[in-house]
């Protein structure tokens, strides 16, 4: 007799927000939630270094259809960095490859940190999990190979410092996605002549998820010995959560049908509201995601099936 097909794991839908450990890679960890909570289907919303910490959001099911809209989010991070050193991976994973001595003070500092704030280019770091030609990067720099990047637009909307003892400088990070912290720590310390890498990094923030909602490693795997699904399900943000920021639109009952087919809709638009914006039933029902063009037609775009 043939094999058995193993069991596919449960329909469950939602986002959790995890308060990643250190020393654990964003993929690992996403893996073993997905274990956790019995899911089919589970994708994270931007990896963290395994150096890091702090916010990962975990969307299981539907949810991950809207995984891209958290990658394109917003983050904030609290990171601290060590002033004299520089590492072949810009954190303390890495390498030390040039030592300096440390001639700047807190004021030199805080004044050289406005040059870093706004728009700015920034050349991601050779660690990191970008593609050149079908290999990411970080292959290529575990190899001793470098490849020529192009600088790339990111936005630091807040870059506040927290403290500093010397060696080790404390800022909180407000920026833009594609943003490489460990690269911004390393460009500042050349430009205070000393070096710097990243000792410490924790994510705060993605989007406008609460801090409050995430829950540890720990605490979830001793949710998970219970074996009761439903305790791990309270914790299980709503599908549409990862597209909060977009408008709302509810529909009537007869556009729900129609939508609910595929259909495009003209509809009187008294808000003037264009670009993309979340769906929701007659009935209050999250129903996906879809564009609003000049014309004032509702095109869907991502739609759910819960």
């Amino acid at each position: 007799m043939g094999r058995r097909p193993s069991k596919k794991g449960r329909d469950i839908h939602g986002v959790f927000l995890l308060d990643k450990p250190q020393g654990m890679s964003s993929n690992d960890i996403l893996q073993k939630v997905k274990r956790l909570f019995k899911a089919n289907k589970a994708g994270h919303t931007g990896a963290l270094d395994p150096l890091a910490t702090g916010m990962l959001p975990i969307c299981l099911g539907e949810a991950t259809k809207f995984s891209q809209f958290l990658l394109d989010s917003d983050k904030r991070y609290v990171v601290t960095a060590k002033l004299g050193e520089r590492t072949d991976s810009s954190d303390a994973d890495g390498e030390v490859v040039q030592t300096r001595e440390i001639k700047v003070d807190q004021t030199q500092i805080i004044e050289n940190l406005d040059q870093f704030r706004g728009d700015i280019l920034q050349v991601p770091t050779m660690f990191s999990a970008l593609k050149h030609n079908g290999k990411p990067l970080y292959e290529y720099a575990r190899a001793g190979i470098t490849v020529e990047r192009e600088a790339r637009p990111i936005t630091i909307f807040k870059l506040k410092f927290i403290s500093y003892e010397a060696p080790y400088l404390t800022l909180e990070v407000h920026c833009s996605k594609g943003t490489y912290i460990r690269t911004l720590i390393d460009d500042l310390g050349e430009v205070l002549g000393c070096g710097a890498h990243v000792t410490v990094l924790r994510r705060i923030g993605v989007s406008n998820y609460p801090k409050d909602k995430m829950m540890g490693w720990d605490e979830l795997q001793q949710l998970g010995e219970q074996d009761n699904l439903a305790l791990l399900d309270q914790h299980l943000l709503p599908v549409d959560s990862a597209v909060a920021s977009l408008p709302q639109i509810t529909l009537n009952a007869e556009q729900t049908k129609a939508i609910g087919f595929g259909q495009r809709l003209k509809f009187m638009n008294d808000q003037q509201i264009y670009g993309q914006v979340r769906l929701f039933s007659d009935k209050n029902s999250f129903l996906g995601t879809a564009e609003i063009d000049d014309r004032d037609i509702i095109r869907p775009s991502r739609m759910v099936n819960l």
